[in-house]
Order: C-alpha cells, then sequence, then structure tokens
C-alpha cells in the first residue's frame, strides 16, 4: 500500500508540473510574436512535428514488451487524429472569440473526462471529480471573467470551437489511460504525433510558410522541447499512475498558471474576483488529491 501511495503521488506531481507548464504558453506566444509572425495553424504544426521527434528517442529506449492488439492500434491511431483535431480546434476558438471565452470552453474537457471515465475506464474516483471539476470550472469562470466584454455571433462561433477541443481532449485523456499499460509514454508521444503531425500539417494555408519569419519558427521549436515534449512526456507517464479524471481536474493548474503570469510578466490585471477564482481552483485540485483512491 506505501508503494502503491508513492506511486500515487509520483503521477499527481507529474501531472501537476505538466499542467503548470503548459500554462507558461501564452507568455512564450507573445515573445516569439514579438520576434516574427506565424500563424498558430503552423505554430502547433511545427509544435507537434518536433514534439514527435523529440520523443523517439524516448519512444525506443522505453519500448514496452506487451504486445498491442488491433484495438489498441486503432485507439493510438484516434489519438493521433483527435489531438490535431483537438489543437485545431482550439487554436480556432482563439480565433473567432475573446481569449477568455476559448479557454473557457476548452475546460469543458474535465467534466467529460468526469462523466464519460466511469463507462469507459470503471474510474472509481470520477463521481467525485464531477463536483471538484465543477468547482474548478466555476473558479476558471471567475479568473477569465468572459462577462467583460459584448457576447457576439462570433463568441458563439468560438465557443462551439473550443467545446469542440474539449470533447477531442476529454478522448485523449481517457484513451491515453486506457493504452498506457501497453504503450510507454515515450512510445504514446512518437506513435500519436506519427498521425498528428502530418493532419496539422495538411491544415496549415500555403501563404502561412511564406509569411513565417524564420527566426520566430526556430524560437517556436525549442520551446516546443520544454512546455511541449517533455511536458507532454510528464503528463502521460504520470497519467498512467493517477485515475483519469484526477488527471484532468490537475490540468486546471493551466489556466491558473497562466493568468498569474499574466498578471505578474505581462501587466495584465487580476482583480479580486480573479484571485477568489484562483482560490476554488487551487482549493478544488487539492480536494481531488486528498480523496481520490490511492
Amino acid at each position: 500500500m506505501a508503494e502503491q501511495g508513492r506511486r500515487s503521488a509520483v503521477g499527481f506531481l507529474a501531472v501537476a508540473v505538466a499542467a503548470s507548464s503548459w500554462g507558461t504558453w501564452p507568455v512564450i506566444v507573445r515573445a516569439i510574436g514579438q520576434v516574427g509572425p506565424v500563424r498558430p495553424a503552423l505554430f502547433s504544426a511545427v509544435l507537434m512535428l518536433v514534439m514527435t521527434l523529440a520523443s523517439l528517442p524516448v519512444a525506443l529506449l522505453t519500448r514496452t514488451r506487451e504486445r498491442a492488439s488491433p484495438k489498441e492500434w486503432a485507439l493510438l491511431g484516434w489519438l493521433g487524429v483527435a489531438d490535431a483535431l483537438n489543437v485545431f480546434c482550439f487554436f480556432a476558438a482563439y480565433k473567432h472569440t475573446t481569449v477568455a471565452v476559448a479557454v473557457l470552453t476548452h475546460y469543458l474537457a474535465p467534466l467529460f473526462v468526469a462523466l464519460m471515465a466511469p463507462l469507459v475506464l470503471r474510474d472509481r474516483g470520477s463521481r467525485r471529480a464531477w463536483g471538484f471539476a465543477g468547482i474548478a470550472l466555476l473558479g476558471l469562470l471567475f479568473l477569465l471573467r468572459p462577462w467583460t466584454h459584448d457576447f457576439s455571433a462570433g463568441d458563439a462561433k468560438g465557443a462551439s470551437f473550443g467545446a469542440a477541443s474539449a470533447v477531442f481532449y476529454a478522448s485523449n485523456v481517457l484513451v491515453n489511460k486506457r493504452i498506457s499499460k501497453v504503450f510507454s509514454a515515450g512510445e504514446l508521444m512518437f506513435l500519436h504525433g506519427v498521425v498528428a503531425t502530418p493532419l496539422l500539417l495538411w491544415m496549415v494555408p500555403t501563404e502561412a510558410w511564406t509569411e513565417a519569419s524564420p527566426l520566430a519558427l526556430r524560437w517556436v521549436a525549442i520551446a516546443a522541447l520544454g512546455p511541449g515534449a517533455l511536458s507532454g512526456l510528464l503528463f502521460v507517464w504520470g497519467l498512467a499512475k493517477i485515475p483519469a479524471s484526477t488527471a484532468s481536474s490537475l490540468t486546471y493548474l493551466e489556466p491558473l498558471v497562466a493568468v498569474v503570469l499574466g498578471a505578474t510578466l505581462l501587466g495584465q490585471a487580476m482583480p479580486p474576483i480573479a484571485l477568489l477564482g484562483a482560490l476554488l481552483v487551487l482549493g478544488s485540485t487539492y480536494a481531488a488529491l486528498r480523496t481520490t483512491p490511492a
């Protein structure tokens, strides 16, 4: 039991670190944007390409001896498709609406995971995670405050893309968890990227390549090694050790870190209601850690 507890604690830490590092992306994107133009579709395609290549050595070193069934290979293929669609829909949400609405709708994902995990994974912690994810979503609402602007038709379209990205992201979490005993974290990162990268490259408009800054693209590639590849490996590795619903709740640390960094590094104001939201996110995450079965 003690060994199982340590295993869960390490998994919690890995997922929390990964989610927190993803919260640095707004600052990174802002810094790269000051170097030169890179369209979001090209940004995400280069990001996925570098993550896939970087995970190849890890995949080769951590190959499992388990023999995957045709169904498990099919799930791995779907993971690549779903991740590509997740990225595409998320950036499409940014195009049509504000960051607040895009992020808020994208972070419906933990609620979808909590709803579906009992059916897909027989996850005992999922029922409680429903409540924790709901509290965290309320906190996220206070953090992002989407009511501070007039909600338009474009916002509705962007919110639809954000919700679609949440569905695909929830699928990623559940499928990762389902096949994590057959494929190592490195194998999952590399093999799903083999599917996702061509799809994302296909989505890049032709003119995006000619107008992009070569120096900015190099910085995208460099950034992809940190919050991209390393954090992705940490997340998949940690996900194998804890319930999917708990891991999904921990991802609320991403927007929390993003908002705090926006306030401290980018000079974006953080009013009292946003601080309340931060406390709700942290509190619900802590509760999920304390009450999830080992």
